[in-house]
C-alpha cells in the first residue's frame, strides 16, 4: 500500500531520478536508510521505474503533432497501424469526437505534413483533424527543460545509453561500464544533464499506483495560452499540456485514481484563468506509449556530426 511519504518520493524522483537519498531524506522527514528502503522497494513493486530521458530536441524531433482520426469500421486495425510507425510516439481508442487519437514527433512541419499524410491513407481513415504544438509545457515522461547545444562524444553516448537502462546507476558502476576514472564519469553525466541532453526521471506505472482514469482535454483560452498552460500545469493530476495551433489552444491529458478524483482535477480546469471552453475524450485502451519503454529509440551508437543529437523517449 502506497502512502504520502512514497507519493512524496515519487515526485521527487521525477523532478530528479539521481537525487541522493540524504536529499530525499532530508525532504520527507525520513532517515536516509528508511528512504533508500522505500524507493527499492518502489522500484521492485514497479510503481516507478527510473530511467534517463532524452530530449526531443536532441537530434531534431522538436516538432510535435496530436492528431484526432476519423474511422470507419473497426478501430483495432487502424491503432495497430499506428503502433507500427516510427513517428507515432503515443496511440489510444477513445470515447469522443473521434474515436482514435495520436502524437507525433517528427523532425519539422514538412515531415509533419508527409506524416499526416500517410496516416490520412491508411485503411479505414476517413480523417483527421491535427494541432501543432508551439510548446511543450509539462510532460511527466520527459523533458521540457531548455536544451543547450553542446558537443558530444561516443563516451557520452554510451553513458546516455546506461542512463537510460538505469537512472540511478552509481557514478563508480557507469565509470565501469565505459572505462572511464569515477570523477570523469560524473562530470560527463553532470554535464548532459546540466544541458538539458538526457533528463533522469521517475515513470509511474499508473496501474501501480492506482491512476486508473485517464482523459486527455483541449481547451480555447483568452489571452496568452502559455501563461495559462503554465498555471494549468500546476494541478494535481494534469500529466501533459502544450499549447498549440488548430481547434484548440491548449491540449493536455490527466490521470487519478478514480472518477471523483477526475473530476475534480476537469472543474479545477474549467475554473482556471481566461478558460472560455474544455473538451474531453477518455481514453478507453491505450496501445502504444513509447516512454514506457515498448522499444522506444535511444541514443546512438556514435557521435553525430552536429552537436546535441539525440532522440527523445518521450511523447
Amino acid at each position: 500500500m502506497l502512502d504520502a511519504v512514497d507519493a512524496a518520493l515519487m515526485r521527487a524522483l521525477q523532478g530528479d531520478g539521481r537525487a541522493t537519498y540524504q536529499a530525499l531524506a532530508d525532504g520527507v522527514g525520513l532517515s536516509r536508510t528508511a528512504v533508500r528502503a522505500r524507493v527499492r522497494r518502489l522500484v521492485r513493486s514497479g510503481a516507478i521505474r527510473i530511467v534517463g530521458v532524452l530530449h526531443a530536441g536532441v537530434m531534431g524531433m522538436e516538432v510535435f503533432g496530436h492528431v484526432s482520426l476519423r474511422v470507419t469500421g473497426p478501430v483495432r486495425p487502424v491503432l495497430d497501424r499506428l503502433g507500427a510507425r516510427d513517428a507515432v510516439t503515443f496511440a489510444a481508442q477513445t470515447a469522443g469526437r473521434f474515436p482514435v487519437v495520436a502524437h507525433l514527433r517528427v523532425r519539422d512541419d514538412d515531415a509533419l505534413a508527409a506524416e499526416l499524410a500517410a496516416l490520412r491513407s491508411l485503411p479505414g481513415v476517413n480523417g483527421a483533424e491535427v494541432i501543432r504544438a508551439g510548446a511543450i509545457v509539462k510532460d511527466a515522461y520527459t523533458s521540457v527543460r531548455p536544451l543547450r547545444d553542446i558537443p558530444i562524444d561516443p563516451l557520452d553516448w554510451r553513458l546516455v545509453r546506461h542512463l537510460q537502462r538505469e537512472g540511478r546507476a552509481s557514478y563508480a558502476e557507469l565509470a565501469r561500464q565505459v572505462g572511464l576514472s569515477q570523477a570523469a564519469a560524473r562530470s560527463r553525466v553532470v554535464r548532459l544533464i546540466d544541458a538539458g541532453v538526457v533528463h533522469v526521471t521517475a515513470l509511474i506505472e499508473p496501474s501501480v499506483v492506482g491512476a486508473n482514469e485517464q482523459i486527455g482535454f483541449g481547451i480555447r483560452c483568452r489571452g496568452d495560452a502559455v501563461a495559462l498552460a503554465a498555471r494549468l500545469g500546476t494541478l494535481s493530476g494534469v500529466s501533459f499540456l502544450a499549447t498549440g495551433f488548430g481547434r484548440y489552444d491548449i491540449i493536455g491529458s490527466a490521470t487519478a485514481p478514480d472518477r471523483p478524483s477526475l473530476v475534480d482535477t476537469l472543474e479545477a480546469l474549467r475554473a482556471g484563468p481566461d478558460v472560455t471552453y474544455v473538451e474531453t475524450w477518455e481514453h478507453l485502451t491505450v496501445t502504444k506509449e513509447r516512454h514506457r519503454g515498448d522499444g522506444g529509440p535511444v541514443a546512438p551508437d556514435s557521435a553525430p556530426s552536429r552537436g546535441g543529437g539525440a532522440v527523445a523517449a518521450g511523447r
